[in-house]
């Protein structure tokens, strides 16, 4: 804004200069007057908020719902599937004390347990995907998910059952979802992830993945796959039950990825769980974090 010396009129009046001073000086008064305050912020969530309404989702979430904490926004983060109806969902949000602590976002197909017949590694007329190869001292294992370990207990490396890869030594599902599988003697032991291409990725160490790190999940139905990790923590309800702390991503997957491994470069992270949709149009995978077996029972990957 310039400020410029004006001329005077010759022929204003007083009167009219009064009034122009006037109004000028009113001009001023609205210019100066304080600008209504803005409503406060909402505040955000205190721990003891957000667990309780993380309970209360525990408690009335459908088959169908993933869920995790988002301390950064105050929310409790539910994800639903297809199957889930506008009443369930109703009834998730009346269960909590104030639903403004909860976000429901939607995700196309089912959440489901990923488990074909087909190739790779087979348990009693099922397929899945072996996840790492790990050991403890001169005893070699390997990792998968555990609803793949409940089907059976021999498992094979052919689809004409014909070739033992060993069997099963421990299984946990639901509430985690990982198994272990005792090699047979004569089983090859190799630590590298297949990444179908005729190469392999060697892994060197066991680590926690964190949101917004990039992944690669490897398969036997749909080979290699990239993404985002969208969430740690995170509990999603199947129909066989509930499975909590694993990992959310945006990599798709397919029946008979079950058990596949989740990694970073070197870094082991995940085995396959299960999600929604498929690798044409996209979906949501959830994976068990692999550092909670390999605690369990004392196994390192090489």
């Amino acid at each position: 804004m310039t400020f410029k010396r004006l001329s005077p009129l010759s022929t204003v009046s007083r009167r009219a200069r009064f009034i122009a001073v006037a109004s000028g000086l009113a001009a001023v008064a609205a210019l100066a007057a304080p600008v209504a305050a803005q409503a406060a912020p909402t505040p955000v969530a205190t721990a003891a908020q957000l667990a309780a309404t993380s309970s209360a989702v525990n408690q009335s979430a459908p088959v169908g719902a993933a869920w995790y904490t988002d301390a950064k926004t105050g929310k409790v983060v539910v994800t639903v599937d297809s199957t889930v109806s506008d009443s369930e969902i109703a009834t998730l949000k009346n269960s909590v004390a104030d639903a403004s602590k909860l976000t429901v976002k939607h995700t196309p197909g089912t959440f489901k347990t990923t488990v074909a017949a087909g190739d790779a590694i087979y348990v009693s007329g099922a397929r899945c995907s072996l996840g790492f190869n790990v050991r403890s001292g001169n005893t070699y294992y390997a990792l998968t998910a555990g609803h793949c370990t409940n089907i059976g207990s021999t498992w094979y490396s052919n689809s004409s059952n014909t070739t033992v890869l060993g069997s099963t030594a421990a299984s946990s599902f639901p509430g985690n979802d990982y198994g272990v599988i005792r090699l047979s003697a004569s089983a090859a032991n190799d630590g590298r992830v297949d990444l179908y291409n005729g190469s392999y990725q060697d892994i060197t160490s066991a680590g926690n993945a964190t949101v917004g790190q990039r992944v690669t999940r490897s398969g036997s139905t749909s080979g290699v796959h990239t993404g985002t990790v969208q969430a740690v923590n995170t509990s999603v309800r199947y129909a066989e039950g509930t499975v909590s702390g694993v990992i959310q991503t945006n990599v798709c997957s397919e029946p008979g990825d079950s058990g596949g491994p989740l990694f970073a470069g070197s870094t082991a992270l995940g085995l396959t769980s299960g999600g929604s949709g498929n690798c044409s149009s996209g979906g949501t995978t959830f994976f068990q974090p692999v550092t909670e077996p390999l605690s369990a029972y004392g196994l390192s990957v090489f």
